[in-house]
């Protein structure tokens, strides 16, 4: 093994790693020190775009945006280090796998020929080369309460009322939010002709249009209903087509449509028969590419080739893409995720990623004894946190590694928070959710850059592009240190991350701010430098 030299960094970066109940000053045999977050110091110039695309990538020292040091990783440790392959099981809508930045880095099954119609392996999934469909053609779904909203045999009489509840206040929060909608689209549509109009461009940032100096009414007005529209994060052209979907789903839901199709018939299983598993198909793209865009950029952002000039880096250089398509438009049915874990499980997982989730689980413990299975076999389920800005230490989010939202029933869960690449106290992305017990860590979440399908690039953002990041640097962690656990592996990242301190603004709301200790287990954030220093130590 290569002796890595021991770097030199100001006096507010020297750590303070607390672990295992303990406070104590963390080196490794190498005699590198890890890095802590500067207190009270935010950045002052705006990010520039090469920064942003790769800001989960940065260091909250060098360059005093909180990434998970994933550059300085590779620049300064594992120079002259060889990892070993390690598979990541992509758990969600399906992946572009003709990607141009990620067909070098699919999972491919040796043990089945393509092609031949036959279950060569005898695994119960014919030609499955890259993975497994298990929603066959289907791509839309209802949700979990609709379906329980449809089928009341399917929970409990409180669980049923639970359910009919939502969907009472969904349908009554439509009606009162389709005018909205249909105003905020107008807005949009008109703000946007009459900038495009000024700036002689189709598209324009959110700095141009602050800078924007104009007596004109029309401009005025527009200058103002666009810089509100840009700070949600999304293009224009993108946050149109989140807006109609939006004012679709209203008027789906004040029509009754949702209650009205049984999507499911596509597949041609029964779901609620964990025993019927011959079902779906080995297409994990799926019917229509557009369809997944999610699963392609999660995947991206754990595995897009590295350094290759195409689009962004992903955080880990040697992993393999296992795709196990099961996320619809809509909510996962429990039977497809738990087959879906086991099914990366038996093909050589070592990390599977879960950017999805739901209020309601009727089959949770078939999820759970999925889960129990991956934990018995040491693989690590990295699963988000959740978009509702809500305390999961209260509120339903599944799936769960605790059944009483308090005693772990698994310690191979890692369920991550999502954060804002400004560093300070909007730290914490608006939309993710929190919990003291059920959070455990956060990762970077907010205008993330990844593969899209079509040999396209765009920024997501979610706790769905938290998850993959932390996946990234799990994953990184078990190629060079394959003795590990899983269950290792998960404590490191919660041990070995940047504590915060200070408070920061929760739920996008600056009237609720609280220290970021209270938002997760760790009260930190997933940072690769340290992480590495940590698995060094622990694996000698």
């Amino acid at each position: 093994m290569n002796t890595i030299k021991p770097i030199y960094i100001s006096a507010f970066a020297f750590l303070v790693l607390v672990g295992c109940g303990t406070s104590k000053q963390v080196v490794n045999t190498t005699g590198l020190v890890a890095i802590t977050a500067p207190l009270n110091i935010a950045k002052k110039a705006p990010i520039k775009e090469n920064d942003l695309q790769r800001w989960s990538h940065l260091d909250i020292i060098t360059d005093t945006i909180p990434g998970m040091s994933v550059d300085r990783v590779y620049a300064e440790l594992l120079k002259g280090k060889k990892g070993v392959p390690v598979i990541v099981g992509i758990l969600d809508s399906g992946v572009d796998i003709e990607h141009e930045d990620l067909k070098s880095v699919l999972w491919t099954n040796t043990k089945e020929i393509a092609g031949n119609g036959i279950d060569d392996d005898k695994n119960g999934y014919i030609d499955d080369i890259h993975g497994w469909n298990f929603l066959g053609d289907s791509t839309k779904e209802n949700l979990e309460y609709e379906r329980i909203v449809k089928d009341k045999t399917l929970v409990d009489e409180a669980t049923y009322q639970a359910a009919k509840a939502l969907n009472d206040k969904k349908v009554a929060d439509a009606v009162a939010g389709k005018t909205r909608s249909e105003q905020m689209l107008e807005a949009i549509v008109t703000g946007d002709a009459v900038l495009v109009k000024h700036f002689g461009k189709p598209v324009y940032t959110i700095e141009e249009v602050t800078a924007i100096v104009s007596q004109e009414p029309a401009t005025q007005k527009s200058k103002a209903t666009m810089q509100q529209m840009l700070s949600y994060g999304l293009p224009i052209a993108d946050l149109k087509v989140a807006v109609q979907k939006q004012l679709d789903e209203q008027v789906a839901l004040i029509n009754g449509d949702h209650l009205k199709t049984d999507y499911r018939k596509v597949v041609g299983d029964n779901p609620n028969d964990i025993t019927d598993t011959k079902y779906g198909n080995n297409n994990v793209m799926g019917p229509d590419k557009n369809e997944i865009l999610h699963g392609t950029h999660v995947a991206g952002i754990v595995a897009q080739t590295r350094n290759n000039a195409l689009g962004g880096d992903g955080v880990a250089n040697n992993v393999q893409i296992l795709t196990i398509r099961a996320v619809p438009d809509g909510d996962e049915y429990d039977k497809d995720i738990a087959l879906g874990i086991r099914y990366a499980v038996d093909n050589g997982a070592k990390v599977i990623n879960g950017s999805f989730g739901k209020s309601f689980s009727p089959h949770k413990q078939w999820v759970y004894d999925a889960i129990k299975y991956a934990e018995k076999k040491d693989v690590l389920f990295v699963h988000a946190a959740g978009n509702d800005a809500k305390d999961i230490d209260y509120a339903e989010n599944f799936p769960n590694d605790s059944e009483d939202k308090v005693t772990e029933f698994a310690d191979n869960v890692l369920t991550i928070g999502a954060l804002n690449y400004e560093y300070g106290n909007k730290v914490v992305a608006r939309f993710s959710n929190i919990g003291k017990i059920n959070v455990d860590v956060f990762a970077p979440g907010v205008k993330i850059y990844a593969t899209t399908p079509n040999n396209t690039y765009k920024y997501l953002q979610g706790t769905s592009m938290a998850a993959p990041n932390a996946a990234g640097v799990a994953a990184l962690i078990r190629s060079y240190y394959p003795k590990l656990s899983a269950k290792q592996v998960k404590h490191i990242l919660m041990d070995s991350g940047i504590a915060i301190s200070t408070d920061v603004i929760v739920g996008g709301k600056a009237t609720d701010t609280r220290s970021f200790t209270t938002l997760s287990q760790s009260g930190k954030i997933v940072n690769a430098y340290n992480a590495f220093l940590m698995a060094e130590k622990m694996s000698k």
